[in-house]
């Protein structure tokens, strides 16, 4: 590496971001930003990374796609069996992060977490692509495999045995839903003095304030 990381640096100045120039309602400046992301055809815009922690408070993150953003929070699917399957089982508080580093954009949500209803879950699933229907029958998520051999055999096993389009959503598989209280929202500045403004919730509306960079 010719440049040590204490180096680098890029200085940011495509905008600002402004009180008097924000949704009241952060849900809705939260699609406004996605939605410039996808206009910008940046890779993957619903991208975010999710953090839970077990209930001892030992952290773990990874990154997933969001798949529904309403008024009623931020979805995403995965094996309820898996890693953070059962960190959400044990401690349902967590957090989003979502960065359109292109947009020198980041967007931070931290909420509690709860599983949607399975008629939803069903309906999404059905949505998926065959192969992504029959991966999700086929993985183990987060258990230990000796090999990709194993993994490959049970999709193909699985693949001949529902031929069709007509392949059961597993009982183990389904949605959560991330009930926000609080969002922050970051746009780059020059001289690393940055704008970030935050929403926290309150019982009927959203409080908006300024935090220091």
């Amino acid at each position: 590496m010719d440049q040590s990381l204490a180096e680098m640096r890029h200085d940011y100045a495509l905008g600002a971001l402004r009180k008097a120039e924000v949704d009241p309602d952060p849900i809705k400046q939260f699609q406004r930003w996605l939605q410039e992301a996808v206009a910008a055809r940046l890779p993957e815009p619903n991208a975010m990374t999710l953090a839970t922690a077990d209930r001892s408070g030992r952290p773990c993150a990874r990154v997933m796609l969001l798949k529904e953003c309403d008024a009623e929070g931020f979805a995403f699917f995965s094996n309820y069996q898996s890693a953070k399957g059962r960190q959400l089982a044990e401690n349902p508080q967590a957090a989003l992060v979502f960065l359109w580093l292109e947009l020198e954009r980041q967007v931070r949500v931290e909420g509690k977490v709860s599983p949607i209803a399975p008629a939803e879950s069903e309906a999404y699933f059905r949505s998926r692509p065959r192969e992504s229907r029959l991966g999700a029958l086929a993985s183990r998520q987060s258990q230990v495999v000796a090999s990709r051999r194993i993994l490959d055999e049970r999709f193909q096993q699985l693949a001949d045995c529902y031929p069709g389009d007509d392949i059961p959503m597993p009982a183990h598989w389904g949605g959560y839903r991330l009930r926000p209280e609080l969002l922050e929202f970051w746009q780059g500045r020059q001289g690393r003095l940055h704008d970030r403004l935050r929403y926290r919730r309150r019982e009927n509306d959203w409080l908006l304030e300024r935090l220091e960079p």
